[in-house]
């Protein structure tokens, strides 16, 4: 165990800050999805983002930080444009009820993207990391539930749009959060809202949910800015790409609250999945 842990506690904090925000991730994507279901997913991501953005903007001044440079404001703006455009594209397949299709090839799309801006950055991982990064990508496909349904051109092209916009989401708030991360994250959604506030009002579409959708929707919110929070010091503390394939764990949360939830029972590809996640965390700390 002491090898697991040695010579880098800064590691070891990446990988808790990085479960963390699979945590917090999965479990917004499961409000987020059952608000999008209900209401138009423009208006839920709307919301979900300025709820995020105040709460961060509430943490950045409790804790006192200071105001960032301007280079990684631009960072962070670029983050949030991305990462307004996956989540829009993410609940708008969840919406469809085809989750168990578009959230593990938008999961995969998204760790895919940060490994390889991370092999040009810092280098090859070692060979047990780079074992657990396989494992982890093939965990998030049984977690989704191992589906042998051919994907339409609709699906796989809404999980490509937010795999791409998630994974270089995680590219550019690495770099804006080089700057600060508080200020930066509440930035980051700030642009996100404007985006899809402008895409509101150019498409006509409603700035809210219905009322009865509104309480899940600004959980969810939350619940996505504690994952960027999560994720964003875990790309603080270790490697981009640890952060990203731990973070990208997402879907296992989703799962497990729609069968505590929901009732939903885990089929076998589930189950294994489980046990596939937890052998790659395993993998990724040696």
């Amino acid at each position: 165990m002491d090898s697991i842990l040695s010579g880098s506690g800064i590691e070891f904090s990446a990988i808790v800050f990085g479960l963390l925000s699979a945590l917090s991730w999965g479990s917004g994507d499961f409000c987020g999805g059952l608000a999008a279901k209900r209401a138009r997913p423009f208006a839920v991501v709307f919301v979900a983002e300025l709820m995020g953005a105040v709460l961060l903007v509430l943490l950045a001044l409790s804790l006192g930080e200071d105001w960032p440079q301007g280079q990684s404001l631009l960072w962070a703006g670029a983050a949030g444009v991305a990462g307004s455009v996956g989540l829009l594209a993410l609940y708008t397949g969840l919406s469809t009820g085809h989750m168990g299709v578009v959230a593990p090839l938008s999961a995969v799309t998204a760790a895919v993207v940060p490994i390889l801006a991370s092999l040009v950055m810092d280098g090859l991982p070692g060979r047990p990391q780079f074992l657990g990064f396989v494992v982890a990508l093939a965990a998030v496909w049984l977690l989704s539930g191992g589906t042998g349904r051919i994907a339409s051109p609709n699906e796989l092209l809404l999980a490509s749009v937010a795999g791409l916009g998630f994974g270089f989401y995680f590219v550019l708030v690495d770099q804006a959060t080089s700057g600060g991360i508080y200020w930066n994250l509440a930035f980051a959604r700030l642009m996100g809202g404007v985006v899809i506030g402008l895409a509101i009002v150019i498409l006509r579409q409603p700035f809210l949910p219905p009322r009865g959708v509104l309480p899940v929707n600004l959980l969810g919110g939350a619940l996505d800015a504690g994952g960027n929070l999560f994720f964003g010091l875990a790309a603080m503390f270790g490697r981009l790409d640890v952060a990203a394939v731990l973070s990208s764990l997402y879907p296992g949360m989703t799962v497990m609250l729609a069968w505590m939830v929901l009732g939903e029972r885990l089929n076998r590809p589930q189950t294994v999945g489980v046990v596939a996640a937890l052998l790659a965390v395993t993998l990724i700390m040696l």
